[in-house]
């Protein structure tokens, strides 16, 4: 039996969401069709899959992402040139309303009015949620599911404001039941419940699962949710692969790219992170992904005011940008303006509830300002509401940390972190902080030597290095220093270990170390390139990374 009655009703569920302007539908759905057609050919004919190009170009050209759109436009131009000269097909202008149709739509009792509600309660939902009038917005996000069982955006809508996966399930069934080759659409609408419930181990697995099987593998869109949902378990490696992936597979991927970036520029990869965001400035310059790239160039740079301004412009572009938050918020706590600071990862925290990297944000500003109790309420709550995993438990020993009453407190919280997860650095990092203080230097060696073995990060091997000086093994902290600044040339507290100790005359001395200090680094010690006269010259010159 032809698979083409099948696909044809698919199509005609991305034409009709088309046709009603639901634009972030279409893209995501017709993506996804794309996909499958690439991993099994015979599922769409010719003429479907020029429809699926033309409609998938449009919504990327809706979303401003025009170098994608032509790309798109012209593969769909190259599926018109192998379509036979008999084909029905005509050509498109660009635009959603003379998009190809071939045949009597089964939806066409859908009236002008029908149509524009449906664009009018997506728009709805979108404000009612960004307002905080979450029932509103439900209401409307199930609008839109009633008359489009297949309007994935509306499906994470709801799910993002916390109504049951199985819920939103039960109104897809209908149309998962009808067509075959839909069955993953169930298991999709699983992944992103687990995904809004914070359950990201779940949502990998689950995930996984959907990349694996054929017609859904190298999909780009679950690529970029794998790679952020590695990035919010903490496993940085995972995630920096995952994002290699979907690059490669889509040159001209926005999406995701500021979490890229980010974390190339916390691995100390500047001159990757300065190229990142030269191809993405070249993409577009009306997103705020390449903006939030170059910020972070500028932040690990220690020019905080440049990415205090780059964070700014980012956020004027899309003010859902938690990670540009994010930036704006940390160059203002590293400026010494931690009320500032502090309003932003409030809003980061509001937009993204689940990301912890939030919470850590507004932690650090209460600490930097000794607000101690408003950390503890804070990391206590973090810890009842997204659950005790080594992440949070280690959030909440930090907090313990900074007071000399909760030391033994921290310690088994740290001890707990590191049963369920041995390599997790920032718990390794904070357990050798403890062990600093208490000066038991063997447990910290053999602490980072084993965390060290099966992963190489710059923080542990300069560490390792202080704790080595600190037991007169000065041979091999230099190793460690040297490792440490290969992996990250501007680690400048390796640089002052290796410095120290070329200058020590006196063995004895280099016992008097420093306490380790945290992964991140304070940033603190002064922003020697990028002062406060510095934000009005970036104000005026913004021809910086290509910016016009």
């Amino acid at each position: 039996p032809s698979p083409l009655p099948v696909s044809f009703r698919v199509v005609e569920h991305v034409r009709e969401m088309a046709s009603a302007g639901l634009h972030s539908n279409v893209r995501l759905l017709s993506g996804l069709l794309l996909t499958m057609s690439g991993n099994n050919p015979e599922l769409f004919s010719p003429s479907q899959k020029y429809q699926l190009l033309v409609y998938h170009a449009d919504s990327l050209f809706h979303d401003k992402e025009y170098r994608n759109a032509v790309s798109k436009y012209t593969m769909a131009l190259q599926q018109k040139k192998a379509l036979s000269k008999t084909s029905k097909v005509r050509p498109s202008t660009g635009n959603a309303a003379s998009t190809p149709q071939m045949w009597f739509s089964p939806f066409s009792y859908l009236t002008l009015v029908p149509l524009c509600s449906l664009q009018i309660n997506m728009m709805l939902a979108n404000l009612y949620k960004k307002a905080g009038q979450e029932r509103s917005s439900v209401t409307s996000y199930k609008e839109v599911l009633r008359q489009c069982p297949l309007a994935l955006d509306a499906i994470l809508g709801l799910l993002s404001l916390s109504v049951k996966g199985a819920e939103v399930a039960s109104m897809t069934m209908n149309v998962i039941q009808s067509i075959p080759n839909l069955d993953w659409l169930s298991v999709w609408i699983k992944a992103y419940a687990f995904v809004h419930t914070g359950d990201n181990t779940r949502a990998i697995n689950t995930i996984c699962s959907l990349e694996k099987k054929s017609l859904l593998r190298d999909n780009v869109d679950l690529l970029g949710s794998l790679a952020d949902l590695y990035f919010r378990a903490g496993d940085n490696k995972n995630s920096i692969l995952k994002f290699e992936q979907a690059q490669m597979l889509d040159p001209y991927l926005i999406k995701g790219m500021d979490v890229y970036g980010y974390l190339l520029a916390r691995e100390g990869r500047l001159e990757d992170v300065e190229n990142l965001g030269c191809r993405l400035f070249n993409i577009s310059d009306q997103h705020a992904e390449p903006w939030v790239v170059s910020g972070c160039h500028s932040f690990y740079s220690k020019r905080y005011s440049r990415a205090l301004y780059l964070g700014a412009k980012a956020i004027q572009l899309n003010s859902n940008s938690v990670q540009a938050l994010l930036l704006k918020g940390a160059a203002l706590r590293n400026m010494g303006r931690v009320q500032e600071a502090i309003i932003h990862f409030r809003e980061a925290i509001r937009l993204a509830p689940c990301r912890l990297d939030c919470y850590e944000g507004l932690i650090e500003c209460y600490l930097a300002s000794n607000s101690i109790r408003e950390a503890m309420v804070m990391a206590n709550n973090v810890y009842k509401t997204l659950g005790a995993n080594a992440q949070t438990l280690t959030l909440l020993a930090t907090v313990c940390l900074e007071d000399p009453v909760t030391q033994e407190k921290a310690k088994t919280l740290l001890d707990k972190a590191l049963t369920q997860r041995p390599d997790y650095i920032k718990a390794v990092v904070k357990k050798a902080e403890l062990l600093s203080r208490e000066q038991k230097y063997e447990d910290g060696i053999a602490l980072l030597r084993n965390a060290l073995a099966n992963q190489s990060d710059c923080v542990l091997h300069r560490i390792l290095g202080d704790f080595l000086v600190a037991v007169n093994e000065y041979q091999e902290a230099m190793d460690q220093y040297s490792i440490a600044l290969s992996l990250d040339p501007n680690d400048q507290k390796s640089l002052e270990g290796m410095q120290k100790m070329e200058k020590e005359e006196s063995p004895t001395d280099a016992t008097q170390e420093e306490d380790v200090d945290d992964m991140e680094g304070s940033g603190e010690e002064g922003d020697l390139e990028g002062s406060d006269s510095e934000a009005a010259q970036w104000a005026d010159q913004e021809q910086w990374f290509g910016m016009q």
